[in-house]
């Protein structure tokens, strides 16, 4: 068994956290996370109030250990969040953006306050708002992010934040990714991608399948997404995706799509509601090549995390 601060944190038998993806890490998949002896995090995405209460309410009836729930920072409105803390949530998640103007509030309601950051500044910023977990995401990580790698970002994080303790994001996905992780001193490894191809997953199976068929080189980050969704992201994060035709058709040519928007963002919601992923956006990590199959959440959490002890193990036999 792996012992770390993240594991002593919230009692977790594994130094695993689930991604709060937002659309994908709903109540039955956090729970089911949490039952397996990690972390589960709902993805609160934007904030949607009654998509929230569904499943903020699943994952209070479906587990009664410790879970959380993630929210994107710049989007937040003051009312979503109170109304995520009524649920009681074990863990608060905020990313991309200052934590500072809702760290208090969350603090204040006995929650744990984790902050996600792609830098260095950032992570001092979440230190000095209270953060009791810092998670160092890199860029190999899908969905939003920043520009660095996670190899080197890792460590940073963790010299400048310590004893704040800090968890790997980007590119993880399955034991060797934790063990290496916990060698750069963070104290455990937050899986997005990985998680998405699960069966407790939401979403559409067709997106699950295209992660598994999929390489590492068949990503890219891209705002095209964003642009047709309406999403007003700070130019600082891009989405990593897989590759489909309307990323083909639009990376580059950002400023085109935007004059095209009445016509495509019509397009793409139907292509979106029929889970046409030649269209729709599919965020995934570079650690695709890793996932080779759709499986439960209990089984990945204890694979992840039996493949990590065993590398540690096995690594101490490296030394003379």
């Amino acid at each position: 068994m792996i012992a770390t601060a993240l594991t002593e944190m919230f009692g977790l038998a594994h130094p695993i956290v689930l991604g709060p993806m937002g659309g994908v890490s709903g109540g039955h998949l956090a729970a089911a996370v949490s039952n397996a002896g990690g972390l589960g995090l709902v993805g609160g995405g934007y904030g949607d109030p009654a998509w929230i209460r569904t499943e903020l309410s699943r994952v209070k009836e479906e587990t009664r250990r410790p879970w959380g729930i993630g929210l994107i920072t710049w989007s937040i409105e003051r009312s979503v969040l109170d109304l995520a803390l009524r649920y009681r949530p074990d863990a608060f998640m905020l990313s991309f953006g200052d934590p500072r103007p809702y760290a208090s509030a969350i603090k204040s309601a006995g929650c744990k306050l984790i902050c996600q950051v792609q830098d260095v500044e950032q992570a001092r910023v979440a230190r000095d708002a209270g953060a009791d977990l810092i998670v160092a995401q890199g860029t190999e990580a899908g969905g939003h992010g920043g520009r660095r790698a996670t190899l080197p970002l890792v460590p940073a994080v963790v010299d400048a934040v310590a004893p704040v303790p800090v968890v790997a994001a980007g590119g993880i996905a399955d034991g060797r990714g934790l063990a290496a992780a916990l060698m750069l001193g963070a104290h455990g490894a937050l899986m997005g991608t990985r998680f998405y191809a699960s069966a407790e997953a939401l979403g559409q199976d067709r997106a699950k399948q295209y992660i598994v068929a999929a390489r590492g080189n068949e990503t890219a980050r891209t705002r095209v997404f964003d642009i047709v969704r309406g999403y007003a992201w700070p130019a600082s994060y891009s989405g990593r995706a897989l590759h489909n035709r309307f990323m083909e058709r639009w990376d580059g040519r950002e400023c085109e799509l935007e004059t095209a928007l009445e016509s495509e963002r019509a397009a793409y919601q139907a292509a979106a509601r029929e889970g046409d992923c030649d269209t729709a956006v599919v965020w995934a990590g570079e650690a695709v090549d890793l996932i080779t199959s759709v499986d439960a959440a209990a089984a990945i959490v204890e694979r992840v995390s039996a493949e990590a002890e065993a590398r540690l193990n096995g690594g101490v036999r490296l030394t003379r």
